[in-house]
């Protein structure tokens, strides 16, 4: 039985062509539960996002294709859609190993929705020359997601140096003054690169959804 206070969305695959996400850090586990058990009913998949590894354990006890990704603290239940050549590539940019979680919940969601996908660590704009030298490769992508903390520039950097779209991630990764990527979002929102389009302070699967619903326009023309 579904909790009185819980409207699912089970009809935005095919409204949107956007699975619905679930937040999974401030639900209970019987919460978590009785939703996926709804999804599971409707035939829909499931990706519940930042959800903390008990909770997981837990529900993969109970739900038979349910996997934990650790790296982005994600839980999936069923399997991904197909891999869309159409769609093109999308390459998921972190400008440290610190923003690997961030990251790697872009990739899965992207992978979940049958989007082939690449993740590129460690390419901050403190060393240049590990971004430069990747320009050949990324110019064949369709979209570029940039997750970067500290001052946020590699996403401002990249959107100067090709034509694709890129999607900026401010990641709360930085001393002091970097404020919970409070300073790298601000920096991506004063960024003079024309075009560069901001997410949220974290918001992986959010950039990851953007990179979709572009993706998915530009590949039905």
């Amino acid at each position: 039985m579904i909790h009185s206070h819980t409207r699912l969305d089970l009809d935005r695959r095919t409204r949107l062509g956007i699975v619905e996400a679930i937040w999974g850090e401030n639900k209970t586990c019987e919460q978590l539960e009785s939703i996926l058990a709804s999804f599971k009913e409707a035939g829909e998949l499931a990706l519940v996002t930042r959800i903390q590894k008990e909770k997981a354990e837990k529900l993969i006890q109970i739900f038979q294709t349910a996997k934990f990704h650790e790296k982005c603290r994600c839980l999936t239940v069923g399997e991904p859609l197909p891999e869309d050549s159409s769609l093109g590539e999308v390459v998921v940019l972190s400008g440290g190993t610190s923003d690997l979680a961030v990251a790697a919940e872009a990739e899965l969601a992207l992978r979940w929705h049958g989007v082939k996908t690449k993740i590129l660590l460690d390419v901050g704009v403190a060393g240049l020359h590990r971004l430069l030298s990747e320009l050949n490769g990324l110019k064949r992508s369709k979209v570029l997601i940039a997750c970067a903390g500290m001052e946020g520039a590699l996403p401002t950097v990249l959107a100067g140096l090709i034509p694709q779209p890129v999607i900026g991630v401010p990641v709360s990764v930085g001393y002091g003054v970097s404020l919970k990527g409070r300073t790298a979002l601000e920096g991506m929102l004063a960024s003079c690169a024309p075009g560069l389009t901001v997410v949220n302070i974290d918001n992986g699967y959010g950039a990851a959804m953007a990179a979709l619903r572009i993706i998915k326009t530009t590949s039905e023309k």
